[in-house]
Order: C-alpha cells, then sequence, then structure tokens
C-alpha cells in the first residue's frame, strides 16, 4: 500500500479507537499541544463539531479518494451534517478562488489555475467546522462535550456511533500518570475507555484476575492501593458502597498510605455526603488533594464513554482530570464543595430506583387485570414519559432478561443512603420508602446481583 502524504488544509477522514471515520481537515495544532512522542501522526479538525486530535497516519484517508466509501458504510443524521458542513466548505472554498480569478482577469492580468488547497485556517473558515444547532455549554459544565440525542429515520430515539467519533476524537491525554482502583460493571468500562484515548493508567482490583485484560491493552499492574497512589498522580476509585469506599482509603496497604502532597484522589463510587467529607478529610491531612465524582448511567453507557459526571470538592483537581472526564462521559458538571455531588447522585438514583419500581408495578398490574403487557409498553413508549431507558428496561422484563447493567443491589443502597439523607435533612422521602421496601423484598429473592429491572420480580413472588 503506498504512502499518502498529507499537508496542513489536507480534507480527509480520520479513525480514532473504535469509532467510524469520520470528515476533518489536517490542521495546525496549538503552539502550547505537544505532539505525541514516537508516533507520526496530524492533528486533525472534525467537522461537524468542534472538536479535534492527534491522528496517526495509517488512521487517515484522503477525503475525495475514499468519500463513497465512507458514505456507503456511515449512517446517521450527524455524520450526514458532517459531509454536509465538508461540501459547503469545499464550494466556499472554490466560490474565494474564482472569485479571485475573475478579479485578476477584469485587471487584464492572467493568473494561472491553481489547483484547490486550503492551506490556512481563518475564523471564517473555521465557522462552516461547527454544528449550527449546537448551543454554548452552561457555565456549570466548562469541562462537557455536547452529544445531541437525535431522531432516526426509523422513528425511534439512539444515540449514533457517529456522534462519538468526533466528540471522543477531541481527547487529547493528560501527560499525568492515571490510577484506577475497582473494575467492576462501570470501573471497566471507564479505564477501557481511558486506555483507548491514550492515558498511561496503572489498575488495581480486590479481585486480580480482573486487571489482566487490561493489562492487555496496555495498563500496568499496582500491587496494592497504597502502590497505586504513590506512583501516580491522579488516582480513581468506583466501589460498591461506603464501607468499601472507607476501606479502600484507610484499611491495611490503604491509598492513604501512599498519598503525599500534591497526589490527587478521585472518588468515585455512590456514597453518602459523611463518608465524602471523612475521605476529604483524611486525604487533605495528608497533604492530597481530593475530589468527588460519582457518575450517572449504566455499564453500557461506561462502555461507550457517555456517562455523566457530578464532580465537587478542588476545583483545580477537576480541572486537572478534563481529558479523564472526557474520555469517560459526555458531560461533566462541577457542583460545589465536597459533598454535593454525593447528595446529588443520591437523589438522581433515587428518582430512577423509585421510577423502575412503579414501571414494574404497572406491568404487574397489566397482567394481572387481563392488560396486555407490550400493549401497556407500546402506548409507554408514544407518550410523554417515553425514553430509551423505560424501553430497555421494559423489553428486558418482557424477555426475562436480567443481566446486570446496573446492579439491584446497588440501586437499593441508594435508595436507603438516600432516605436517611431526608432524615438528616428533615425533609419527607416517603416515594423513596416505599420503593426502598420492594427492592428489600427482591433482594430477599435472590435478585441483588441481577439488573434493577429484576425488582419485577418482586411483584410476582
Amino acid at each position: 500500500m503506498a504512502t499518502v502524504h498529507l499537508r496542513i488544509g489536507d480534507l480527509v477522514w480520520g479513525k480514532l479507537g473504535r469509532y467510524p471515520p469520520w470528515p476533518g481537515k489536517v490542521v495546525s495544532p496549538p503552539k502550547d499541544l505537544k505532539k505525541p512522542r514516537g508516533k507520526k501522526c496530524h492533528f486533525v479538525k472534525f467537522f461537524g463539531t468542534e472538536d479535534h486530535a492527534w491522528i496517526k497516519v495509517e488512521q487517515l484517508k484522503p477525503y475525495h479518494a475514499h468519500k463513497e466509501e465512507m458514505i456507503k458504510i456511515n449512517k446517521g443524521k450527524r455524520f450526514q451534517q458532517a459531509v454536509d458542513a465538508v461540501e459547503d466548505f469545499l464550494k466556499k472554498a472554490k466560490g474565494k478562488e474564482q472569485n479571485s480569478d475573475s478579479k485578476a482577469e477584469s485587471k487584464g492580468k492572467k493568473t494561472p489555475t491553481k489547483p484547490l488547497k486550503i492551506l490556512e485556517e481563518d475564523d471564517e473558515d473555521l465557522s462552516a467546522l461547527k454544528d449550527p444547532s449546537e448551543k454554548p455549554a452552561s457555565s456549570m459544565e466548562p469541562i462537557s462535550k455536547r452529544l445531541k440525542i437525535i431522531e432516526e429515520d426509523t422513528g425511534s430515539t439512539s444515540i449514533q456511533a457517529a456522534d462519538s467519533t468526533a466528540i471522543n476524537g477531541s481527547v487529547t491525554p493528560t501527560d499525568k500518570r492515571i490510577g484506577f482502583l475497582g473494575l467492576g460493571l462501570m470501573g471497566s468500562g471507564i479505564v477501557s475507555n481511558l486506555l483507548k484515548m491514550g492515558h498511561l493508567v496503572t489498575v488495581w482490583n480486590r479481585t486480580a484476575e480482573k486487571c489482566d485484560l487490561f493489562i492487555q491493552e496496555g495498563a500496568r499492574l499496582g500491587r496494592t492501593p497504597a502502590e497505586v497512589a504513590s506512583t501516580c498522580d491522579i488516582t480513581f476509585s468506583c466501589v460498591s458502597d461506603p464501607k468499601a469506599a472507607r476501606d479502600l482509603v484507610m484499611g491495611p496497604s490503604g491509598v492513604l498510605q501512599g498519598i503525599r502532597p500534591g497526589k490527587c484522589y478521585i472518588e468515585m463510587s455512590t456514597v453518602d455526603p459523611e463518608t465524602i467529607t471523612e475521605l476529604s478529610q483524611v486525604i487533605t491531612s495528608r497533604g492530597g488533594r481530593f475530589l468527588e465524582a460519582p457518575v450517572a448511567g449504566s455499564q453500557q453507557l461506561s462502555n461507550d464513554g457517555m456517562l455523566v459526571i457530578l464532580a465537587a470538592g478542588d476545583r483545580t483537581v477537576y480541572e486537572d482530570c478534563s481529558s479523564c472526564f472526557q474520555a469517560m462521559g459526555k458531560t461533566s458538571f462541577f457542583l460545589g464543595e465536597a459533598g454535593n455531588a454525593a447528595r446529588m447522585m443520591l437523589i438522581l438514583n433515587m428518582v430512577q430506583g423509585s421510577f423502575m419500581a412503579t414501571i414494574a408495578e404497572g406491568l404487574t398490574l397489566a397482567q394481572a387485570t387481563g392488560q396486555s403487557q407490550q400493549t401497556f409498553l407500546d402506548i409507554l413508549s408514544q407518550g410523554q414519559m417515553a425514553s430509551t431507558f423505560v424501553d430497555q428496561k421494559c423489553q428486558n422484563i418482557l424477555q426475562g432478561n436480567f443481566k446486570p447493567d446496573y446492579y439491584l443491589k446497588h440501586i437499593q443502597k441508594d435508595l436507603r443512603l438516600a432516605i436517611s439523607m431526608g432524615d438528616t435533612a428533615n425533609h419527607p422521602t416517603p416515594m423513596a420508602a416505599a420503593a426502598n421496601e420492594v427492592y428489600k423484598r427482591a433482594k430477599a429473592l435472590d435478585q441483588s446481583d441481577n439488573d434493577i429491572s429484576a425488582v419485577y420480580r418482586a411483584y410476582i413472588h
């Protein structure tokens, strides 16, 4: 295969990680952005987005030569918008060239025809690369990535892989060493995306065998949480509950033993505000820097790098984690002082858990009164409560598929913590309390390690 030589201004198809090719233009990188060491690559600005990335030469193809091929294999409105933006950009550039030629001819001067080249970026040209429907990010999310939920021709709402191409393609990995503790449903997807986006990651898990796959993907192995914290600049933790979070920090060979002045520790587990306060105090007492960053989402969203990150604590740590949060999530929010993210996360999960219990109750009541459960779902999916979440969870129930995407035992834990938080604030949580009892019943029926949709079984036994 012949080597393709690219220059600044060339239009290309860029391929990054597991995402499909996306149209872009080779541009000059910002002066403060260093080229990755030991890699032959070009800096590419993607059309239809505000995103850019260093792309290896073997992952780049000339735009015109491969246009028909790419249009055949890629679908989706966002992708088509990007291709349209390229074509508009070419027409605009050609128009400028023709204008220039006519002006020269009108003065009696002949200028040689030159092949169309787009050698320099200017503000007018770059405006063609942006999605016109995109709105500015709110002040609450300076490190967010905006992803549109778009309507496909089928009428169903879905997140397209093509949308993630350009968005995750903008990640320039930090040169800081990253540690990650906990490779459960959420942690595994997060680490996979950190690695795919070029971060240097050291992993540890209580069950060491879970580390093997990530070692094969380029991660380093940490023998203990203390070792990870001491050898890494930024260490993330994502475990099951408050006790596990405390033990990881303050237990034997725990994180606290490896914390040194300037080291960063980010707690991503969904825990109560009191636990966050305690962890923040012990980490900062050793000169460390602390941030909480629980995530809203599921295993599938974690795998797709589409989590929503709620952060609170040390603002400078939040900013240092910019590339990490971009790799693992679609949006991040900074909520102020430590404890606020835990409070918001518990409220969100309280609502989700209560809603899931109500949906399950509706399905079983439909069956008990002789109504079709499928028809109930069909009607629901056409109304105001229609969502991907409702559709997926109801389909799981109708198919008897309760493979965990978010553990039932974890949502029950979150309901319990939310109720306790309500008690502390002297605020009533009767709906959450009722839902919690249903989940406790499901746990008694051995559904703890199934998906949250298995709460359905609490109503039929």
